[in-house]
């Protein structure tokens, strides 16, 4: 998830892009980068970091008169953060910056290392523009060799590049990555949101999947779909939402789509590891995580075993050193962290590592402290998480979780071809099943009125559903600071249900694909007791006071992404009820970097 900016006119370049790419910080900080085309001649800048660090960087370079400018501030996907590896990227004579991840890179690369071209960055966005130099040379029309390019990527991408063979014009590419062309008197812009368009367009076009072209002072008109640039720029940065949660509980079926991106192939799970014999003597996991990483990590036991048949434990960070921990010899330590700066977590890495395990992370910061730690990673790619209570980050580590084990099934020759082929087909509807269905937010809105007396709730669920309700109960103390917990379902005869009464809210997680007629027996047990029931399901339940429905899904897995985000949503919207901070509960900080 990154931020991309471009201008076509005549203010000075450097300062309006710089500009822009602060509106989008927030999309990525791991390096920034521009570059400025004026009176034929092509100017990079590229730093690590900060913007700060691209401003000094470029301290004494100034642009007047006409020209166009791209620039691009990094969350990375692929490669570490890097100069090299920042953006823009450039061939012989032209600069690319690209939001998003291209699929078949490898392919591309290994075509054009055949063809000559000399690769300087680990990134899938350089082949962009030796793919468009490529083609240049073979049609002599830049429009067309764009074309035939953006025709050859796989993925996801919203591209802009520059080119010293058209140096007045800005060539753009859009799908499934936000694309913003805007009009107004000092010229033409482009970003990835509103925010940086505030203040300079006047009328913008969204761009849909599928648009590619070319852009100079003169055909802003031909984009179509041309609309006012609303001037609220709190508003804008949050995308329409009221708070960051929100937009992020919407971005979930992105960011979930893309952490699949270039890791399911043609009915293969394929996971890049540095070291190519990095699995080979493993015979047992253990997951290490804190707060939502944990209950994430509680969902990759039961699909790690499940389908990896491999042996796996989950531990809280904050308790494992201190135990005396049995560690084995063949044993794979696994960390979950969002920040890959929580500090418990990184302690335990080292604790391991000097009995000599293997340790991967499954992160959402490529370079952070756990990462570097760390002998393998795999990102999330949640993208900047704003909200401190976090929705998309446990929706990617789970994604991630459940890629690992059909990709060690594989490995270990316990799925079939075809049992992973249904995976990534239940993978790819689970990501869907989380886009937000206006009627269930609007249903959630007005249910969440009923939920703000009683004295707390249970969320109660089975199997994966058991860490499900226990992130739900998180999530709904976290930010109402209403009282929560979760349980398994079973648990409920063995104590729990002593405080079943009217005042007791039990939201009940039953999905159809999964152990139904065990949890419906457990809440009949509450129900009896006179328990308030909210059932959460696909179908109707007698025994509940309120349904929250789900859209009917094939998988239990389906089910859980649409529960998840349906419980996020009721956490949203009885905080809201309350008055509380939404984006920044009280005592709580987005990174743990205390014991």
């Amino acid at each position: 998830m990154c931020g991309i900016v471009g201008y076509i006119g005549n203010l000075e370049k450097k300062d309006l892009i710089i500009g822009g790419l602060r509106e989008l910080e927030y999309r990525g900080y791991d390096s920034a980068g521009f570059s400025v085309l004026s009176h034929g001649e092509l100017h990079a800048f590229k730093a690590v970091g900060k913007l700060i660090n691209l401003e000094q960087k470029s301290k004494d370079f100034s642009s007047s008169g006409f020209g166009v400018a791209i620039g691009h501030t990094r969350w990375a996907t692929h490669g570490k953060p890097t100069e090299a590896n920042a953006h823009p990227h450039s061939a012989d004579f032209s600069h690319v910056v690209h939001n998003g991840i291209i699929e078949n890179h490898r392919e591309l690369r290994e075509k054009l290392e055949c063809m000559g071209h000399r690769f300087l960055s680990q990134t899938d966005t350089e082949v962009i523009v030796h793919l468009f130099e490529e083609y240049l040379k073979e049609c002599g029309d830049a429009l067309r060799a764009f074309e035939m390019s953006v025709a050859e990527l796989k993925g996801a991408y919203a591209i802009l590049l520059i080119t010293q063979k058209e140096p007045n014009k800005i060539f753009y590419a859009k799908n499934a990555s936000p694309l913003i062309v805007g009009r107004g008197k000092e010229g033409v812009f482009f970003a990835s949101s509103d925010a940086p368009l505030i203040g300079w367009a006047d009328e913008v076009s969204y761009l849909e999947d599928g648009s590619v072209g070319v852009m100079d002072l003169e055909n802003f008109e031909s984009v179509g779909q041309i609309s006012k640039l609303s001037q609220d720029r709190s508003y804008a940065q949050k995308d329409g939402f009221r708070y960051f949660m929100e937009k992020e509980i919407y971005e979930q079926h992105a960011v979930l789509l893309e952490s699949m991106m270039g890791r399911i192939h043609e009915g293969r799970v394929e996971l890049e590891f540095e070291n190519l014999g990095f699995w080979d003597g493993v015979d047992e996991i253990t997951i290490c995580a804190c707060g939502t990483s944990y209950h994430a990590g509680m969902v990759g036991k039961y699909l790690l075993e499940r389908y990896g048949k491999i042996k796996t434990n989950v531990v809280i960070a904050s308790e494992f050193r201190y135990a005396t921990p049995i560690l084995k010899d063949h044993e794979l330590f696994i960390a979950i962290s969002q920040s890959g700066e929580t500090l418990d977590t990184l302690e335990a890495v080292k604790y391991v590592k000097k009995s000599g395990l293997k340790t991967l992370a499954i992160c959402n910061v490529d370079n952070s402290s756990i990462v570097r730690e760390c002998d393998e990673v795999l990102l999330t790619r949640a993208g900047i998480e704003k909200g401190v209570a976090s929705t998309k980050a446990f929706a990617t580590q789970v994604m991630v979780l459940w890629l690992l084990s059909v990709f060690l099934g594989g490995k270990r020759g316990v799925l079939s071809v075809q049992e992973i082929d249904e995976h990534i087909q239940a993978m790819i509807g689970s990501a869907k099943k989380t886009e937000v269905c206006s009627k269930l937010h609007d249903r959630i809105k007005r249910l969440s009125k009923r939920y703000l007396h009683g004295h707390g709730f249970f969320f109660i669920g089975r199997d994966v559903f058991y860490p499900l309700a226990l992130e739900s109960a998180l999530k709904l103390k976290e930010i109402s600071y209403l009282h929560a917990e979760g349980y398994p379902s079973g648990e409920m005869k063995h104590g729990p249900i002593a405080l079943a009464d009217s005042e007791l809210f039990t939201v009940a997680l039953m999905p159809q694909h999964l152990l139904y007629e065990k949890i419906k027996s457990n809440v009949e047990e509450l129900s009896a007791r006179d328990a308030t029931i909210c059932a959460v399901s696909s179908q109707e339940f007698d025994g509940a006071d309120d349904m929250l429905y789900i859209q009917p899904c094939k998988h239990y897995m389906e089910e859980f992404f649409s529960m998840m985000v349906a419980l996020q949503l009721f956490a949203l919207e009885v905080a809201v009820r309350v008055g509380s901070d939404v984006d920044m509960p009280r005592n709580l900080a987005k990174s743990v970097t205390v014991e």
